[in-house]
């Protein structure tokens, strides 16, 4: 494998930004469930390095904060979401991992990157994490997780807009059920 071009490589037209198009708390037995959707696309250069078979690692981020009329929000929960996805360059197979938990292989990149696009509903607070009937500030992010990457590829990173996928905080509110 040979990482100097991507290493030395130029910064190219700006990545595509990553858009949140969905966003909802849902409440259920187990408790809150956080339904995101994202949109973007992976630059070429990113397409390559996860291609050499470089880990690459996007986390989905939520943050829950009760508003206080007599002081500062009250941060009530926060939540994170880790997909890492890398190519076996031994079976050519695309493999991801949710938290650090079981891998899963998929044929191509773009069904692995679904796992990213589209998190499965994660649950982010029990049921007693909220007060009922209290309305809550919702925030719910993602980014390329640069803390994930090796040194050589950290570099990288500051000097291509490749690998500065991150979308803005998606903001709404969500009032607590009664049950």
């Amino acid at each position: 494998m040979c990482f100097a071009p991507m290493l030395f490589s130029s910064a190219h037209a700006h990545a595509a930004d990553v858009e949140v198009m969905n966003a909802k708390l849902e409440s259920t037995d187990e408790g809150y469930r956080v339904f995101v959707s994202f949109s973007f696309e992976l630059g070429s250069d990113l397409k390559s390095a996860i291609n050499e078979g470089i880990p690459v690692s996007f986390t989905a981020e939520v943050e829950i904060n009760r508003p206080r009329w007599y002081w500062f929000d009250e941060k009530t929960i926060r939540s994170s979401q880790t997909v890492r996805i890398q190519y076996d360059l031994w079976r050519r197979q695309y493999t991801a991992a949710v938290n650090g938990g079981l891998k899963q292989n998929f044929n191509s990149l773009e069904e692995a990157m679904a796992l990213v696009w589209r998190p499965r509903r994660w649950l982010v607070a029990d049921k007693k994490a909220l007060n009922p009937s209290a309305t809550y500030n919702v925030a719910v992010r993602l980014k390329l997780d640069s803390n994930q990457l090796s040194k050589p590829m950290l570099i990288t990173s500051f000097s291509n807009s490749d690998w500065r996928l991150a979308s803005e905080w998606k903001r709404f509110t969500f009032k607590a059920d009664d049950k």
